[in-house]
């Protein structure tokens, strides 16, 4: 996603002490009062009003309380009045008045019907269940996504809100099951709590054209005014999940991870950002690949800015970090994701590119270079800053989402990584508005790394394809079963497909009518086949109003129980599930 535009310029001086002064009481956590969400065109009236709630203390940075904005020297107080007043007449009555705005930034469609958000949710327990849910399934699916907290100014995207995290916490079929959602909470969501407004741009929805580059200069100017401390992070946390070394670890691009616990009760509360005891000093990728032998955590992070604009390291189980390999290229790429292999790492460079100089004529810097050849590089996971990336082309291919990767030979002996991916057309139809339909398909891409030559073949041509997952304890091991979203009609998903990555031949679970759900996690059974194992996600049905977990058998893709949960969940981004016996390992 296009997070890291944030990053455009330098950090500005020191912020002063008030936004840097900690306070004393204790970090609060926000709860909504209870309201039915109806949804209207004024997407104002879809944010209920806030209260607050005391829940146990964040290491998260506190930002200014309301009440102390009277504590501003004459110096800030007269800064807040100034750049308040060209925000509101300069940005929002000039710039962005009247204008028209995408369908893809367009609040009233994007954060619509069971899109938009909800109230934050203690605990609940005692949910209703149709069905059994199995013995061996005992842990916690957790799933993030975007929930904007305070209503939108002017453009938002769909991945621009606040992360909230929903977890269920199932032990079974001995005890009953529970459900919580709680927003993550980022240094950017605690500010703009506290003071009840808008501080910083939406990285999708407002980073584009002259009033992006407004934003952006307003925003510079009240970190260097120290009307809020961009110090403590900028990023949502609003997309990946990963369990790595007894920490769940929430994550978007354009910020450390946020480190959320798992309490006994299976509620969750934010620890705080987390740098891996000092050793990360840059944002990661929202999907880093933990390798299920070895334990390690690979990862990549880029830069819109400056050079390298991309670069690869990994953790090892214990948490050590290694050094940094800077990867060249031409320009700053957006890569979402990226697979491993046993030995190796496999890097999209596609055609969805960042041109910041389009913001100077009115549009979007993340934008199609029709020009560029798309390509892949392969780096040794063990590689070291002296190491080389091999590029093998393959033009005219996108993939937002990599599903998994493994290492062959052919028949002449020539080395080969076979990669499974969802191929997107056209590539940046998920950020600009297009008049071609969306399409995604699970794609089989073979770079043989002999000849330097690569074949791309359609698996299930027709039907749209896009987020889920593969058996986790064969990832970068060859697999023949992927589980993916049915995305249609797009970006709702109407289903979960099993594909038989030999045949391409599928086996469909469907919601049903007026229902949806999002992206399957498959939760593999411990010494089972590939398909032993179930399929965990969450669903809604438009009509009632009603969400559910389903619990879908990974072999047969029947329905083995379904949690009917006490609130909507909006359809999200991606998930996890931790184990009982991972959850024993957290970190305290």
């Amino acid at each position: 996603m296009a997070h890291n535009l944030l990053h455009l310029s330098s950090k500005p001086p020191s912020c002063l002490p008030l936004s840097t002064t900690k306070s004393s009481s204790p970090t609060c956590r926000i709860l909504l009062r209870p309201a039915e969400i109806k949804i209207s065109p004024d997407v104002s009236k879809i944010f209920p009003p806030l209260h607050i709630s005391e829940l146990p203390q964040s290491t998260t940075k506190p930002a200014p309380r309301p009440s102390e904005i009277a504590n501003l020297n004459p110096v800030q107080r007269l800064a807040a009045s100034t750049l308040d007043a060209i925000e509101n007449v300069l940005i929002t009555g000039v710039l962005e008045k009247n204008h028209r705005l995408p369908r893809t930034i367009d609040p009233a469609i994007q954060i619509s019907g069971n899109f938009a958000p909800v109230n934050e949710s203690a605990l609940q327990q005692n949910l209703q269940i149709d069905g059994r849910i199995p013995s061996s399934l005992r842990g916690v699916y957790l799933r993030n996504g975007a929930n904007p907290m305070l209503p939108p100014t002017g453009g938002h995207h769909l991945f621009d809100g606040d992360g909230m995290i929903h977890a269920v916490t199932l032990a079974g079929d001995h005890e009953a099951p529970t459900y919580s959602c709680r927003y993550t909470l980022t240094n950017r969501l605690v500010h703009e709590e506290r003071l009840g407004k808008h501080l910083f741009p939406k990285p999708i929805g407002e980073l584009h054209g002259h009033s992006g580059i407004a934003r952006l200069m307003l925003f510079y100017a009240r970190d260097a005014a120290g009307l809020l401390d961009s110090s403590g992070g900028i990023g949502m946390a609003n997309a990946g999940l990963v369990y790595f070394n007894g920490r769940l670890l929430a994550m978007s691009e354009d910020d450390l991870p946020y480190e959320v616990r798992i309490r006994g009760n299976g509620d969750l509360e934010t620890v705080g950002r987390y740098d891996f005891d000092g050793q990360l000093r840059c944002p990661m990728i929202a999907h880093p690949k933990v390798d299920p032998v070895t334990g390690e955590l690979c990862a990549l992070s880029y830069d819109v800015l400056k050079r390298p604009y991309l670069k690869y390291f990994k953790f090892d189980m214990c948490g050590k970090k290694s050094s940094d390999v800077p990867i060249s290229l031409d320009q700053p790429t957006m890569i979402h994701d990226f697979a491993i292999t046993e030995n190796l790492v496999v890097i999209p460079d596609h055609q969805v590119v960042f041109k910041l100089s389009e913001m100077l004529r009115g549009k979007s810097p993340v934008l199609y270079d029709g020009n560029k050849t798309s390509r892949f590089g392969i780096l040794p996971k063990n590689a070291t800053p002296q190491s080389r990336i091999r590029w093998v082309p393959v033009p005219d291919c996108f993939c937002f989402h990599l599903w998994n990767a493994w290492e062959e030979y052919s028949e002449d002996g020539d080395e080969i990584v076979v990669v499974m991916g969802s191929c997107m057309t056209p590539p940046d139809s998920v950020f600009n508005d297009s008049d071609e339909p969306l399409t995604s398909v699970l794609s089989e891409i073979r770079l043989n790394l002999t000849t330097g030559e690569s074949t791309r073949r359609e698996l299930v041509p027709g039907l749209n394809l896009e987020a889920g997952q593969v058996n986790k304890t064969l990832l970068g091991r060859k697999t023949r079963y992927a589980y993916l979203a049915i995305a249609e009609p797009w970006p709702k998903c109407c289903g979960i497909a099993k594909v038989d990555l030999e045949t391409g031949s599928v086996t469909q679970y469907l919601y049903g009518e007026d229902t949806f759900g999002g992206e399957p996690t498959m939760v593999p059974s411990c010494g089972g086949e590939e398909d032993d194992g179930y399929v965990l996600s969450f669903a809604h049905n438009e009509k009632c109003d009603e969400s559910k977990l389903v619990i879908v058998n990974a072999r047969s893709m029947r329905q083995e129980a379904a949690i009917r949960l006490p609130t909507r969940v909006p359809y999200g981004l991606h998930g996890t599930f931790v184990t009982s016996e991972s959850l024993q390992l957290q970190s305290s």
